[in-house]
């Protein structure tokens, strides 16, 4: 009696999650167009006239430079595919996005200033007041630029007309947007954030999500399941699938990426499951050697982590 009891409220529940609870799987493209790309910001976006505007670089430098936006857009450029993906993103969530950008080495704008050999620190001031900053090292790779274009047009107001700053691999706090002034300074500059606590690394880590199937979907025969991974700009070696609560692993296949920088997406071709219910996790690792954490940590204060995982019905 109690058994049949027990396998009531079981089909009960079943039948909740499927009616209620039930969400259609995402359909990502690979580039994210402009209106659809994540949006915070520590302000409203600014409304900057180019023509009144310029780029000042200062602070500890033997040559300083101030620069109009047409002789920005005048110097030689380079394009990259980059992935941005804000610090608050939860695990498997929207905060994260990935264009095309085009604009400006900031290597070779440092060269030209030419820095003193006590520079710590190159801090980002945007035009809201905002700022943050990036070690000298890490200011001088050839990976990090100040880009004027997103996805072949010029940056809209809300991404950081006219130039914001593109450093692969860290989160969206670094990523300075409406620049007006790059100051080269030599201790460790404190940023708007740092001042509340958060990482001065920023940091990206390895991550995955599930996209297809979407939770408490239910599936009749074999299914692909597909998803996205990301790990800052050390590429995805790996990504792997559970269907037994994280016990065993099997690969999924990686789809070609035409970027370092980007997100890789991925999928597994699930043949004649068995019917029942399933959590289906996923976990990646990198190039570099790193892994996506169980470790499941709030936003605060370097990022969040954890495995994403659905639970999906098969019939």
């Amino acid at each position: 009696m109690a058994g049949a009891l027990l396998s009531k409220q079981a089909e009960a529940a079943n039948f909740f999650m499927k009616r209620f609870l039930a969400l259609p799987p995402k359909e990502t493209p690979f580039i994210t167009p402009t209106e659809n790309f994540y949006i915070v910001q520590y302000s409203g976006p600014k409304k900057i006239d180019p023509a009144d505007w310029s780029l000042q670089i200062a602070g500890k430098v033997q040559n300083p430079l101030r620069l109009t936006y047409d002789e920005i857009l005048k110097r030689p450029s380079m394009e990259k595919m980059v992935t941005l993906q804000c610090i608050d993103n939860e695990v498997a969530g929207e905060l994260i996005s990935n264009a095309v950008w085009k604009g400006v080495s900031l290597k070779s704008l440092l060269e030209e200033a030419r820095p003193l050999p006590s520079v710590e620190d190159v801090a980002l001031h945007g035009a809201d007041d905002y700022s943050d900053s990036i070690t000298i090292d890490r200011a001088l790779h050839y990976d990090v630029f100040l880009a004027y274009e997103m996805n072949g047009k010029p940056l809209t107001k809300e991404h950081g007309f006219p130039l914001r700053a593109v450093v692969p691999g860290l989160f969206g706090i670094k990523n300075v947007k409406w620049l007006t002034k790059i100051n080269l300074v030599d201790e460790n500059y404190i940023g708007y954030w740092q001042q509340k606590g958060w990482t001065d690394e920023g940091s990206i880590k390895v991550t995955s999500r599930i996209d297809a199937p979407g939770p408490y979907n239910t599936i009749k025969g074999s299914h692909t399941i597909r998803g996205l991974a990301f790990s800052g700009y050390n590429g995805i070696r790996q990504v792997e699938l559970s269907f037994d609560g994280a016990k065993s692993w099997v690969p999924a296949v990686l789809e070609p990426t035409p970027s370092p920088y980007s997100w890789v997406f991925w999928k597994y071709d699930w043949k004649s499951p068995k019917p029942g219910s399933y959590q289906i996790y996923a976990r990646a690792h990198d190039k570099l050697g790193r892994s996506q954490t169980d470790f499941a940590a709030r936003a605060f204060p370097d990022g969040t982590s954890g495995l994403h995982s659905v639970i999906a019905f098969v019939e």
